[in-house]
């Protein structure tokens, strides 16, 4: 069972790192977010950058929110992975 968990954690982190690196990576493609996938990037990533870009104060042009999520996301995937085992 653990395994299973673990495996699932994994996988969960895993998407959730790449799907805020896509969407910032789609951004320079589609910066008005017309495209289906940029939406859909939006949709599953949002919840996790909007918090963080109300706390990092703004740098201009240049939005730190995504870097900052995707590295929570990694030390709560570590963290959790760590407590389990």
């Amino acid at each position: 069972m653990s395994g299973f968990i673990s495996s699932f954690i994994d996988i969960l982190f895993n998407v959730l790192f790449y799907a805020i690196l896509a969407r910032v990576l789609i951004s320079w493609i589609d910066p008005m977010g017309n495209m289906k996938v940029t939406q859909i990037l939006s949709d599953i990533t949002e919840p996790i950058v909007a918090p963080l870009r109300r706390v990092l104060p703004p740098l201009g042009m240049l939005d730190l929110s995504p870097m900052v999520a995707m590295i929570l996301v990694q030390v709560l995937h570590s963290l959790i992975l760590n407590a389990i085992h």
